[in-house]
């Protein structure tokens, strides 16, 4: 089976709100091996909202409604749905008793505009709210179901594990998703398309999600059979293929990003890492900390933008290497690597010296140009990088690229 989500209200297509309600809804559907195939928000408007549920409801089995079940003119969800199925409403005093008792709870006085939240489309059942005043409401449609949850997300998850999945379960089909999550590092997405499609676009089960972001692609595999072990065979058995095209460049099996695959990594082998950035100003550093217990891996690091402070850490004689190079050199990506694994007393210690822009390139080291170093008492690894974009992008991907390159430098390490 497969199912859309449409989330509901104005206040939703502002950049302060996340749909966090999807993510959860998402992740229970899948579990049962249900497929999400669409997602979309729509403000209140009763026109357009009214389109777009018939829409899903033409195509997918499962359509779920989240937010605009208020007691306001703006909270359009009721109408739409009616609407849209050519339906009545009804008003339910029991419904009504219901949501004067909440109101209570909360010591709260109720308005008349609450009775609004009584009225059930014809042919609904009730779900009760017990986290909030909103009532839900499942109704059966030509293709599947279709359902109404409130918006915030305490009252949506309560409601979904105590009205919701049991009815769901009891109409499901018996099968079973299951996915392997791929996160590759150090190729472009078309790179990576050329390489594997020949061995997903096979298949049309499972399903193969292809996702890209700065210096990051994943790559999802999704399996839907009668049973978990038959799905599972199949996920690996196109997984095995995926794999072996990719080799090294993938370095996480589980979703976890680049910077807490490194740390398990150093961890693994009882080692620290130092950082001494220039043109990154500590982005490096605060993905080395983003995951809880960092103090296991990484010992510290130095910024050292200006020539003066480069100098200064790797000291006079090999501050003048630095000056007789140039600070966007391979010598000094190497020099400022293995001062920082020095001073601090870490393991490894990775540099970054280069041209965010938009200011600064020269024909030598036109802007993204970025030296990168790793180096430990198994000597020094460096890279030089051309990478595209603005500032933040450039800096983005510099600070990807020196995690990759500590990760391939692991996984050579000898001892």
């Amino acid at each position: 089976m497969n199912a859309e989500i449409i989330a509901v209200g104005s206040e939703m297509l502002t950049p302060q709100r996340v749909d966090t309600n999807s993510l959860y809804l998402t992740d229970q559907l899948n579990a049962y091996g249900v497929e999400v195939v669409f997602k979309c928000i729509v403000g209140d408007d009763r026109t357009l909202l009214t389109d777009t549920i018939r829409l899903a409801i033409s195509r997918s089995e499962i359509v779920i409604l989240t937010g605009g079940l208020g007691p306001t003119e703006d909270d359009v969800t009721r109408d739409a749905v009616a609407q849209a199925l050519g339906v009545q409403q009804t008003y339910q005093p029991e419904v009504f008793e219901n949501i004067v008792a909440m109101f209570s709870r909360l010591g709260r006085k109720i308005a008349d505009n609450n009775k609004r939240q009584a009225m059930l489309i014809d042919g609904a059942e009730w779900l009760e709210n017990t986290r909030g005043t909103a009532p839900g409401q499942w109704l059966r449609t030509k293709h599947g179901v279709l359902m109404l949850l409130p918006g915030p997300p305490k009252e949506l998850t309560t409601m979904y594990e105590r009205e919701v999945r049991d009815r769901l379960v009891a109409m499901l089909p018996k099968q079973a998703l299951r996915t392997r999550w791929y996160r590759v590092a150090g190729m472009g997405e078309s790179d990576l398309d050329q390489l594997i499609a020949p061995v997903y676009t096979r298949y049309s089960n499972p399903v193969t999600t292809v996702l890209a972001k700065a210096g990051d692609i994943e790559v999802h595999l999704r399996a839907r059979l009668e049973t978990p072990e038959a799905a599972e065979i199949l996920v690996e058995e196109v997984g095995l293929q995926v794999e072996a095209l990719l080799g090294d460049r993938i370095y996480s099996r589980n979703g976890d990003p680049l910077d807490r695959t490194v740390g398990g990594m150093l961890v693994a082998r009882g080692q620290m890492v130092a950082v001494a950035e220039s043109c990154t100003g500590g982005l490096l550093g605060a993905r080395l900390t983003e995951a809880p217990g960092a103090s296991d891996w990484f010992s510290g690091g130095y910024l050292v933008y200006s020539l003066e402070m480069k100098k200064a850490l790797v000291g006079e004689a090999d501050g003048a290497e630095i000056e007789a190079h140039g600070v966007v050199s391979e010598r000094t990506a190497a020099l400022l690597a293995q001062a920082a694994a020095k001073k601090s007393g870490a393991t490894h210690g990775v540099s970054i010296t280069g041209v965010a822009g938009p200011d600064g390139g020269t024909a030598e080291n036109p802007v993204g140009t970025v030296w990168i170093g790793v180096a430990s008492d198994q000597g020094v690894e460096t890279r030089r990088y051309r990478f595209p974009g603005d500032r933040g992008r450039i800096r983005t991907l510099a600070a990807q690229s020196a995690l990759d390159l500590l990760r391939r430098h692991l996984l050579v390490q000898k001892g």
